[in-house]
């Protein structure tokens, strides 16, 4: 009689396929929040092996700010027609149209915190119980402070003092009307977990996060690529470099870096040499110590 052993990564792969699956049979109206970059695209190709063969039972939301990458969107829309899924986009300049949310100005002006009404907004008009994202524990403190199944108020408020206990992997998912869970099925995995398992899986990526030249801007010490959303400060100036991204936002906040990693191999090798945490170049993290777990107490992801 063999024994049956599997490694790490299949067991992350299990625990979220568990959950994805909780999800499915506990809500009515779920949906996955997709941004396009890779934690995001690993949790639908997680939900489509929690389903195959059937097709994924839930849309994808993507709130657009206006400012993505092309590479981004151009990746999204391939994705939704090769998956046959359904795509609800949540429109920040709409928003702004409406009067709903106000543009902020000047040269370190971002949408980043304006996504919060398009979110709701969405979420409401859809009726939508439970949205799954690809947040991690590792990558910044509020998110560690996250559940699985994380609970919100009617207001789409998160409470990070009154939190469900998820003991033995029970998931509390009562709620009352109005309310709603976000849920995190790819929270005890790592960086270095998502790129293995890409590689693995052979999962297809946005060319953003390999090797490639750019048109950029060093502004306080984050590289940025240059484009129309940014306004150049005095004094500084634009240079192209060899960068990639290891994660994926709005273009005047994400910030790349320098490197030659070309291909995957490459990149688990940076990876796990490198000192600098994942979101360490994101400028709209940088704007106060507390400015992850503010968002997210209005409503971020």
């Amino acid at each position: 009689m063999s024994n049956y052993v599997i490694n790490h990564l299949k067991e992350l792969e299990s625990e979220a396929i568990f959950v994805i699956r909780e999800i499915a049979a506990q809500f009515e109206n779920p949906v996955l929040l997709f941004s396009g970059g890779k934690d995001s695209i690993l949790l639908t190709h997680l939900a489509k092996k929690a389903f195959y063969p059937a097709k994924i039972p839930f849309p994808l939301i993507h709130i657009d700010t206006g400012h993505n990458f092309p590479e981004t969107i151009e990746f999204r829309d391939n994705l939704v027609e090769k998956l046959g899924v359904k795509l609800i986009v949540g429109s920040v300049q709409e928003a702004i149209d409406k009067g709903r949310a106000k543009e902020e100005t000047g040269a370190d002006a971002s949408r980043n915190s304006l996504q919060i009404v398009s979110l709701l907004d969405t979420l409401e008009e859809y009726k939508v119980d439970a949205a799954m994202g690809g947040a991690r524990r590792d990558e910044e403190k509020a998110r560690a402070k996250e559940r699985f199944f994380s609970h919100r108020d009617e207001f789409g408020q998160w409470d990070p003092k009154n939190q469900r206990p998820e003991l033995w992997n029970l998931f509390n998912g009562r709620k009352n009307y109005g309310e709603h869970f976000r849920v995190f099925p790819i929270s005890n995995w790592t960086e270095m977990d998502v790129w293995e398992y890409i590689k693995l899986e052979n999962i297809d990526l946005p060319s953003l996060y390999f090797s490639h030249q750019r048109d950029c801007v060093v502004r306080d010490g984050v590289i940025l690529a240059n484009s129309e959303f940014i306004k150049l400060k005095e004094g500084e100036k634009v240079e192209n470099m060899t960068i990639r991204y290891r994660t994926c936002g709005d273009m005047p906040i994400t910030g790349a870096v320098e490197s030659e990693a070309d291909n995957l191999d490459k990149i688990i090798e940076e990876i796990a040499t490198t000192r600098t945490t994942e979101r360490g170049g994101r400028a709209d993290d940088k704007r106060a110590e507390t400015a992850m777990e503010d968002r997210k107490k209005q409503g971020y992801f």
